[in-house]
């Protein structure tokens, strides 16, 4: 191995390193408790060490997201493949994306509350934000047009990104989610499809 490759490789690890710990913070102690201060102290690193890497907090927190939609991604596609049939498959991610926001509250924040310095819904997005929209839209896909898939994803995400916000903040009853999820995925595949 090079010197330069083990310095890449070393530098990729401790970027990593950062990202793990600003991700593990922010869900023990929320997100105002992450800084490049505490980050710094975590890691045993020093605070020039962090901004060689990110530019602050808000670089740190995009990196936070595009790992969690990575995360997202996988759980996504567990779920869907072990789906039989599209109103099985609607409701497996429908699930799965509801328990991933419930689970993880400070990640999904990162992901899709707070703002962020990340492009969507462009050709410009990190892979990950693309695989965890294409999970989505593997799921939505056949129960509509080639020309609507998008706009019916977009809506059906926005529809579950709204059932898990509004239940984790308490404005919602937790004992009619799973009620809830039936009734969005019925609108979407239609009571009697499979």
């Amino acid at each position: 191995m090079t010197i330069q490759t083990r310095r890449e490789r070393e530098r990729a690890e401790r970027r990593q390193l950062i990202v793990t710990a600003a991700r593990e913070l922010a869900e023990a102690e929320g997100w105002d408790a992450v800084t490049t201060r505490r980050l710094a102290a975590e890691i045993e690193y020093s605070q020039p060490v962090l901004y060689s890497h990110f530019k602050g907090k808000d670089a740190i927190m995009a990196a936070v997201a595009v790992d969690g939609c990575a995360d997202l991604a996988t759980e996504l596609r567990r779920a869907r493949a072990g789906a039989d049939g599209v109103r099985a498959s609607l409701a497996a991610i429908a699930r799965t994306y509801t328990a991933f926001a419930r689970r993880r509250p400070a990640l999904y924040d990162a992901m899709f509350t707070h703002l962020v310095d990340l492009p969507f819904a462009t050709a410009e997005a990190p892979a990950p934000l693309r695989d965890a929209f294409g999970e989505l839209l593997a799921a939505v896909a056949p129960v509509t047009t080639e020309e609507d898939a998008g706009l019916l994803t977009e809506t059906f995400w926005a529809a579950l990104h709204g059932l898990a916000t509004l239940m984790r903040s308490g404005r919602l009853p937790e004992w009619a989610h799973e009620r809830r999820l039936e009734l969005l995925v019925d609108r979407f595949a239609g009571p009697t499809r499979n």
